[in-house]
């Protein structure tokens, strides 16, 4: 039962001596979050992209080819460009040294007017300064062609004044910085984090070249170095998308256009695959919401390729037009825009809100790209053809959603025929078990709680939707009991408000055809119900390998560590190893594996969308290469794949 708060005494008095001035950095350590999104990993490694973010505003501004990135032993981190180095002389309005202002003063930096920078990223100027708060300790050094000088910071403190240590030909800047354990939940740096990272901004960026060192030594003693240099700049970066999959025309189609005080490029390349893949860029920065230079492509896309289809007779005088969806499938693209004055809508810059970018990439992409496809009428009969095959399929998608709807009005009699339903209709306490064979589900009927328990068994593998379009989804025997279970619908008419149980949990068999049912269901989640990944509501189940007894004491062993343990606590014990789901009788499947107050689920998260998209093209694509790369790479460091 709750307490009463309104017995809960409180402060009644709010005067001038409850305000607080934070001095200097003191507001950064104090709400680290509000400058870096949070104090975990993400935030950790958001400390070099606010370093390299500064290089790559000299590379914009046309004086910095080479950044290189260190992670030292310690896992402190070092940054040297070739830029023309932060000013050192004095900043008029304080009085001290300009490199000293930016690593100390909250908006500081040459990004702000007066001809610094005409386009920019960054953090609104307070980057450096929030690294120098936020790190351990933080050493700068400039080059200016003549001086080398030095400055020293610890936990945002100045050391010593500015001063010179030598002297150099070169001009540049370097930072060496190690982060707060103080401040810091994680301090370890995920070499593959900061190499996707890095490797977008060097595709963005044209002839810039970064070097990405690991000074960490693997356990075989290797040191890990990376140097991403594109000279194709988003040309490459849209083959490096299609990888993995197989493009339909060979060559990257790509348009640019440059205005007084912006600039737009757009990279794009079909292949044969159902999904696209577009990703916008401003200044730099990732736009993950998208924004208005996407809304003008978007657009844009679909009318050239209904005005070519048109114009050749393609799309018959009374059939509809294409749909965005149609010409979008297969495609691999990327936005990117340059603009001075960047107006992202949130603090997370994750999306445009430029009104200007969108006429400036609709009227970019409906000249050039209709002049392309004038002119490359080969690849253009493909690119068109591509799409209505996709409004053949869609079509067809809808007629079998629209039959599905009409067979299940989520009343108990539309139900799967298999499905055993719990009585519950409560979400937060009822869940769905999708069960790998009728002998396994049908030792989880009986095992279960009917209360909250639901028991789907499916016999057989179903649908790789990797390899198929939307239409062969409905069709799909082992899918459309699932789609009418969770009772939410799928693709673009998926509400994860309507969804039935409140955890879809996947139970198979701890071997490899279990593994690659598990990996065929995620896969339809990813891509026809990605809300419920997203919102927590998919779990897989943990049943035991090992059954461990003597006379009546029982161990369950969910690994060849718990194996050890239950051998070491029961000595001359008894081994079972389960082969299986339908070995176990109710009472075991129950105890071990259905039990809340017992059982080991793992809960699939979605953290990098991007990164699991390309997992499950290279896991259930085409490609076999990429696949067998994948393979031999972890199972150098995987034992026990329990996933």
């Amino acid at each position: 039962m709750s307490e009463n708060i309104t017995n809960v005494p409180v402060e009644t008095t709010y005067d001038e001596s409850q305000i607080q001035v934070l001095e200097g950095l003191e507001a950064v350590r104090k709400r680290p979050g509000m400058y870096i999104g949070s104090t975990t990993s993400r935030g950790l490694h958001h400390l070099v992209y606010e370093i390299v973010d500064n290089a790559i505003d000299e590379a914009l501004a046309g004086y910095c080819k080479e950044i290189k990135v260190n992670i030292k032993e310690d896992n402190s981190i070092t940054v040297l460009d070739d830029g023309r180095g932060i000013p050192v002389g004095i900043q008029s309005q304080t009085g001290l040294p300009a490199v000293e202002v930016v690593f100390t003063v909250l908006h500081a930096g040459g990004k702000f007017g007066g001809g610094g920078y005409k386009v920019s990223g960054g953090l609104h100027g307070v980057g450096a300064s929030v690294v120098n708060a936020l790190s351990e300790f933080l050493e700068v050094e400039v080059y200016d062609g003549e001086n080398i000088h030095y400055q020293k910071y610890i936990r945002g403190e100045k050391q010593e004044n500015l001063k010179v240590i030598g002297k150099t030909d070169k001009t540049g800047t370097f930072v060496h910085f190690k982060p707060d354990a103080e401040i810091f939940e994680e301090l370890v740096y995920d070499f593959e984090i900061l190499h996707k990272r890095l490797r977008e901004q060097a595709f963005l960026n044209a002839g810039v070249k970064i070097i990405l060192k690991d000074e960490r030594p693997n356990e075989k003693g290797v040191l890990r170095e990376e140097v991403l240099h594109y000279e194709g700049g988003i040309r490459e970066f849209v083959q490096y998308l299609n990888r993995h999959k197989t493009p339909i025309h060979d060559e990257v189609i790509y348009v640019n256009s440059v205005r007084e005080n912006s600039e737009a490029e757009v990279a794009l390349q079909y292949n044969d695959g159902y999904t696209e893949d577009i990703q916008s860029f401003a200044n730099n920065i990732n736009t993950t919401e998208g924004g208005t230079h996407e809304t003008g492509f978007r657009a844009a896309l679909t009318k050239v390729i209904n005005d070519y289809a048109r114009k050749y007779k393609m799309i018959k005088e009374n059939d509809e037009n294409l749909k965005g969806e149609d010409v979008r499938e297969g495609l691999a693209c990327i936005i990117s825009v340059k603009v001075t004055e960047a107006q992202f809508e949130g603090q997370t810059k994750t999306k445009l809100g430029n009104s200007e970018m969108r006429t400036i990439v609709e009227k970019m992409l409906n000249e050039k790209l209709s002049e392309f496809m004038e002119e490359n009428p080969s690849v253009a009969k493909i690119i068109v053809e591509k799409a209505l095959t996709a409004s053949r399929a869609r079509e067809a998608a809808k007629r079998a959603r629209e039959n599905t709807r009409r067979k299940s009005a989520l009343e108990s009699s539309t139900l799967p025929g298999k499905l055993a339903d719990c009585s519950s209709r409560d979400t937060e306490f009822t869940e769905i078990y999708i069960v790998e064979g009728d002998s396994a589900g049908g030792s989880a009927k009986q095992g279960r709680d009917r209360r909250f328990q639901a028991i789907l068994p499916l016999w057989g593998k179903m649908l790789n939707v990797e390899k198929s379009q939307i239409d062969k989804v409905f069709g799909n025997e082992k899918l459309l009991p699932v789609i009418t279970a969770i009772g939410a619908g799928i693709g673009s008419d998926f509400d994860v408000s309507k969804i039935r149980y409140g955890k879809v949990v996947i139970m198979a068999d701890a071997d490899v055809d279990g593994a690659h049912i598990r990996t065929l269901l995620l896969t339809f989640f990813f891509r026809y119900m990605q809300p419920l990944i997203e919102e927590g509501h998919v779990y897989i189940a943990q049943p035991p390998l090992y059954k461990v007894y003597k006379g009546k004491k029982v161990i369950y062993a969910y690994n060849d560590d718990d194996l050890k343990e239950a051998l070491a606590e029961i000595p001359d014990a008894s081994i079972q190893r389960y082969k299986g789901l339908g070995e176990m009788n109710p009472e075991q499947l129950w105890e071990t594996t259905m039990d809340p107050e017992k059982r080991v689920m793992l809960r699939v998260d979605l953290e990098d969308a991007r990164r699991a998209d390309e997992t499950f093209t290279i896991l259930m694509g085409d490609k076999v290469e990429p696949r067998r790369d994948f393979i031999e790479e972890y199972s150098k460091t995987v034992v026990n794949l329990d996933i």
